[in-house]
C-alpha cells in the first residue's frame, strides 16, 4: 500500500475511534445510574453530577415515570432498575424514534416520528398528558428528556392538526433556523411544550433528568423545555417566521393561533417564578460540551496535539467547511511539525436550494472536500462530522468522514462534487466515494462533533 494511503486510512481509524469517544461520553444508561439513588425507603436526585452534596431527597408516595426521546429508552431502562417496582406507578410510558426502539420490561415503549412528527407521537403524547394529570401532591413526576423530543411528542393546540403542524416544521427545517427558532414556534402550538408538562404535573413534585442535545444547554430549548420555564411569546414565534420570510407559507391555522396568542385570547407558557415550578428541579446528564472534552482527550491520548477549534459551531454548514478549511491552510502555512487534531462539536444548519439528499453532517463533510481541493490542502488529512444519535436528517448515516482523495474517488464515480454540493446532495457524492460515517442508532443525542487530524 502507498505511504499516502496508509497514513490516511490510519487517520480515518483514529478519527472514527476519537468520534466513538464522544458518543460513549453521552452514554445515557450509565448517566441515568449516577443520577438517582434508592437507600433507606427514599430516593435521592443528584441535581449536580459533578457534586454529589447537591441532592434532593424525598419519600414519595409513588413515582410517574415518563422517558421520551432519542435515549428514552436506554435511560427509561437505568431508572426502572434503580426505583422499586412497588414505588412505579402503571407502566411508565417511552417514547423514543423508531431506530431505537427497544421491547423493555413493565414500560410501554412507543415508537414515534422524528424529525417530522407522525400520529403515533401524537397518541403518545396524549397518553402523558392524561397520566401526568394523574400526579397528586406528595407524589413524583419524574421525566426523564433527550434530543428528538419536540418532534416525538406533538401535542398541537386545537384547531390546529397535525398535518398543519408537519407542514410548519418542515418549512422551519428547510428555510435554515436555528433548534432555538424552531423550538420557540412549536412551544406557542403545542399544548405540553414550554413548561406546559410541568403545568399539568402541578401540585404534584417534578424532576427532569436531562440529556441535552442543545449547544449551551439552555433547558428551555433541549426537547422544547417541557419542564422548564419559557421565555420566548407569540410575538417571537411570529417574529422567527417573519424572519425567514415564511409566515405566508404556514398554514392559516398557525397564523391564527399566534396572533389570538400575540394579543393574548391565549394563555402563554409559564414563566420563571410561576407556582407550577415552586416543586419542580432538573439535572444535566450529558451534552455536546462533556462528549466534545472526551473528544479531546481521546485525541490526545491518541498523539495528537490537540486545538478545541469551537464549542458551539453552528452557521450554514457548507460556509462553515470553508471557514475552516481556510483555517487549516493558514495553520499548514505557519508549519505543522506534529500530529494535531482540531476538534469541535455544535450543530450547523443548511439551506436547502436544491433537490438532493443528506444532512448537514454529510454537507459538512462534502463541503470541507471541495473546500480543501480549492485552497489546495496538502493530502494528509482526514474531516469527520457527525451526528452523535447516528442519523443525519432523513438519510441512513450519521454524517460523512473525508479525505484528501475523497474528491477523485468521486470523479472516477463519475460524480462531480461541486455540482452535488449545489444540489444539496451530499448523501449520494459521499456514497459514491465510500465516505457515508455509518453508524446505526446510537441511543443518545448531544447534537454533532468534527474531527480533523492532520499529519505533517
Amino acid at each position: 500500500m502507498p505511504a499516502l494511503a496508509q497514513s490516511l486510512d490510519i487517520l480515518r481509524h483514529d478519527a472514527l475511534q476519537i468520534f466513538q469517544a464522544g458518543i460513549d461520553a453521552a452514554d445515557p444508561y450509565t448517566a441515568v445510574k449516577r443520577a438517582i439513588k434508592f437507600s433507606e425507603n427514599h430516593l435521592e436526585l443528584y441535581l449536580d453530577l459533578n457534586d454529589s452534596s447537591k441532592v434532593r431527597i424525598g419519600r414519595w408516595s409513588k413515582v410517574h415515570l415518563i422517558a421520551y426521546g432519542k435515549a428514552a429508552c436506554a435511560m427509561a431502562k437505568a431508572a426502572t432498575e434503580v426505583i422499586p417496582a412497588e414505588l412505579l406507578d402503571e407502566q411508565g410510558i417511552v417514547v423514543t424514534n423508531y431506530d431505537n426502539l427497544l421491547a423493555l420490561e413493565n414500560l410501554t415503549v412507543i415508537g414515534a416520528g422524528h424529525p417530522l412528527p407522525d400520529n403515533a407521537g401524537l397518541h403518545a403524547a396524549s397518553l402523558i398528558a392524561e397520566r401526568v394529570k394523574k400526579a397528586e401532591q406528595g407524589e413524583l413526576v419524574l421525566v426523564l428528556i433527550s434530543g428528538g423530543g419536540s418532534a416525538l411528542l406533538p401535542a398541537p393546540l386545537a384547531p390546529l392538526t397535525l398535518a398543519e403542524k408537519i407542514a410548519t416544521t418542515d418549512l422551519l427545517l428547510a428555510c435554515g433556523a436555528n433548534i432555538q427558532e424552531i423550538n420557540c414556534v412549536r412551544k406557542h402550538l403545542s399544548q405540553l411544550k414550554g413548561g406546559q408538562l410541568a403545568r399539568l404535573a402541578f401540585p404534584a413534585d417534578l424532576h427532569a433528568l436531562i440529556l441535552s442535545d442543545v449547544l449551551g444547554d439552555d433547558l428551555s430549548a433541549i426537547a422544547s423545555g417541557a419542564t422548564v420555564p419559557d421565555d420566548s411569546s407569540y410575538a417571537d414565534a411570529i417574529a422567527v417566521l417573519n424572519r425567514y420570510q415564511i409566515w405566508e407559507k404556514v398554514p392559516d391555522t398557525v397564523q391564527q393561533i399566534l396572533e389570538q396568542g400575540r394579543v393574548g385570547q391565549l394563555k402563554e407558557t409559564p414563566k420563571a417564578g410561576d407556582p407550577v415550578f415552586k416543586h419542580s428541579s432538573h439535572t444535566l446528564i450529558g451534552s455536546n460540551t462533556m462528549s466534545l472534552n472526551a473528544v479531546a482527550v481521546a485525541a490526545q491520548t491518541q498523539g495528537y496535539q490537540t486545538e478545541v477549534y469551537s464549542q458551539a459551531l453552528c452557521g450554514i454548514a457548507r460556509e462553515e467547511a470553508e471557514t475552516l478549511a481556510l483555517q487549516v491552510k493558514k495553520l499548514l502555512n505557519n508549519g505543522l511539525s506534529l500530529p494535531t487534531a482540531i476538534v469541535a462539536g455544535g450543530e450547523t444548519t443548511v439551506v436547502l436550494t436544491g433537490t438532493g439528499q443528506g444532512g448537514r453532517n454529510q454537507e459538512m463533510a462534502l463541503a470541507f472536500a471541495c473546500a480543501a481541493k480549492k485552497h489546495r490542502l496538502p493530502d494528509c488529512w482526514v474531516f469527520l462530522s457527525g451526528g452523535t444519535d447516528g442519523r443525519d436528517g432523513v438519510a441512513d448515516a450519521a454524517g460523512g468522514i473525508v479525505d484528501a482523495g475523497s474528491v477523485e474517488r468521486m470523479r472516477n464515480a463519475r460524480v462531480n462534487a461541486a455540482n452535488r454540493l449545489n444540489n444539496n446532495d451530499s448523501y449520494n457524492a459521499l456514497k459514491s466515494s465510500g465516505d457515508l460515517l455509518v453508524t446505526g442508532a446510537t441511543g443518545t443525542n448531544v447534537a454533532d462533533l468534527q474531527v480533523l487530524l492532520l499529519k505533517p
